[in-house]
Order: C-alpha cells, then structure tokens, then sequence
C-alpha cells in the first residue's frame, strides 16, 4: 500500500490516511459574528467526502479583536459551539477527521482593537497595534483555553494552534517584532514564554491531539531560523505537542522563491532532529511527490491547500496515479 494511504494514529484518534486539508481562510462570514453558515458545511463537508483523511478547518479567533478580517470564523463565545458541532457531526458521517485551527491575528489583525507584542506594525497598509499588557497576556492565554474548551463541546478531533506566517503566536516568537524587555521578550527563552503558556492552558481541557503550525524561516536578517524551531519543537514536545505544521514566512514583508515541496526540507529537519512528528505543506501538488515525502520519512502528514480547493476529490486522483484501491461513497459508486 501507498504510504499516503497508510493511517496514522495520535493520542487514540486514527487519521484514515495522510492527506490534510490545509487551514485557509474562507472570509464568508456574512454578519461580522464569527458563526458557522452553509458555505463552511458544503466547503469541509465536500472534502471529506472526497476522502481527505484529515480536513483542517480554517484560522478561527480567540477573541473578536484576533481576527484577520471581519468575516472571520470566530470560536470567542459558546454561542459559537453549535454551529462548529453540525459541521463536525456531518464531516464525521462521511468518515473524515476534522481539526480546528485556534489563531489570533495580533499587529496583522484587520478589526478594531488591535494588539501585539510589541507596538510595530507589519506595513504601511496596517495600523500600529497597541503593545500587550501584562493583562492583555492573561486574558489572551485564557481565550485559547476556553476556545479549547469549546472545541473540545463541538467534537473536533484536532486542534492546531498558529503560530506562524507572522500572527500573533510567531510575533512573540521572533526577535524581529518582539522588543518587549519584560519577562515575555529579550531572549529566546522569554519569547517562547508566550507559546509555552498557551499550550499548557490548552492542554488543561484538551487531551486529542494538539499541532502547532510555525514558519520554520522568517526570510530575514535577525529572524529565526530552522535552528530556533529545532529547539522549539523539543520544547512543544516535552509539553505534548504531538505534531509540527511546517510552514515558512509572513512575519515581515517578503517574498519567497517558492517551488514544488520547498518547504519538506523544515519538516523534514524538525522531524529527525526533534523526534516529533511533522507536516509538509507548500506546493505539493503531484501524488508522487506526496508520497515520496511520506515513503522516505520526510514528514508524516501532507498538507493541502490550493489544490484541495481546484479539486474536492484529489485523493481519487492519488489513488489512481499510485495504484491504491480507494473505496468510493455508496452514493458514487456508479461513477468511480
């Protein structure tokens, strides 16, 4: 069998294979509030009937100032649950997993109230956020908790935290946009204070398993690097992070040379150096390439975004390209 076929098993829940629907925003909320509506149910839900083992549902926000932009999925309040409990329900009744992916937008937020952890802002085109109090820190780290929490009341199987592509997790992180001198900036321990904190208050409720998405490079002088995310990734394992999302970019201004899997190489350093489980994600779009990635130990899940959104039904297209039987929906079988 195709190793991207092969399931994977975290903390008791078994992923059918290793195809993962990457966490993209969709900006459809119609009323500003954050709520689940149709076109989330019909976007995942297709997903999984298209047999993708694990569909990872968009940045959702801790709290209404955390959103990237006004038409945001939002996870700040219990009213939320319900929406985010029918679309687990019906993601599950076609046999997928399904993952939440817990963010906060800091200096990159596009909503009032914004705050990082430092007073910079990303660009000429975004406001200058406020930098966090103390208080500020406090409150934040418990609405990751409670949004936890509530992922937890609405059946997910996943949680990610996101803590890349320069929101707000990754600017605590990097030196380039944290200048604070408290107990929380200043050294590489302080910086991962923020991140350390925000996994054990998660971990209170949550006992599935949890990811972190980095960016593994910032793409600047003076930013991370792989060696910062090696010893990271050690720290996030020892606090029962399960797996690394590996990603790149976005906490400054850049721009990348990006080609088919130029991102494997993070995962695939963190997962050997680290010994904790990783992600690959960016431009991996051929079968072959998946599975060679997955085969040779490179990663162990594959990330999908843009082409998950060309094609609900890749892992179809997969099968065929590797010569794996994939049973098709009862409803399909006729055209399969």
């Amino acid at each position: 069998m195709p190793q991207l076929f092969e399931p994977l098993t975290l903390r008791g829940v078994t992923i059918p294979n290793r195809i993962v629907m990457s966490p993209m925003c969709m900006y459809s909320c119609h009323n500003e509030d954050g709520m689940v509506n149709d076109w989330h149910l019909v976007h995942y839900t297709s997903r999984a009937v298209g047999q993708v083992g694990l569909i990872m549902i968009e940045a959702t926000a801790v709290t209404p100032g955390g959103r990237i932009s006004a038409q945001d999925l939002g996870i700040w309040s219990d009213e939320h649950v319900d929406g985010l409990r029918r679309l687990t329900d019906m993601v599950h009744a076609h046999g997928g997993k399904i993952g939440i992916q817990l963010a906060h937008a800091g200096r990159k937020a596009t909503v009032p109230g914004i705050i990082a952890p430092s007073a910079l802002r990303f660009s000429e085109a975004y406001e200058t956020p406020e930098e966090m109090t103390l208080e500020d820190i406090r409150k934040t780290i418990k609405a990751f908790a409670d949004a936890a929490r509530r992922a937890e009341e609405a059946g997910f199987d996943v949680i990610e935290i996101h803590g890349a592509h320069g929101y707000l997790i990754n600017q605590f992180l990097s030196p380039l946009t944290n200048q604070r001198t408290d107990s929380y900036g200043g050294s590489a321990d302080a910086r991962y204070r923020f991140l350390s904190e925000v996994i054990e208050a998660v971990r209170i409720t949550w006992s599935k398993p949890l990811f972190v998405r980095i960016s593994a490079n910032e793409y600047a002088e003076g930013g991370n690097v792989i060696e910062a995310y090696i010893d990271y990734a050690r720290r996030m394992k020892d606090q029962g992070v399960d797996l690394i999302d590996c990603s790149s970019g976005g906490v400054v201004p850049h721009r990348v040379e990006a080609y088919p899997g130029y991102q494997v190489q993070y995962a695939h350093a963190i997962r050997q150096s680290a010994g904790i489980a990783t992600g690959a994600v960016g431009l991996i779009t051929e079968p072959s390439l998946a599975e060679e990635i997955v085969r040779n130990g490179r990663a162990d899940l594959i990330f999908l975004g843009r082409e998950l959104l060309r094609d609900p039904y890749w892992p179809r297209q997969a099968a065929k390209q590797l010569r794996q039987e994939l049973a098709p929906p009862k409803q399909y079988d006729r055209g399969w």
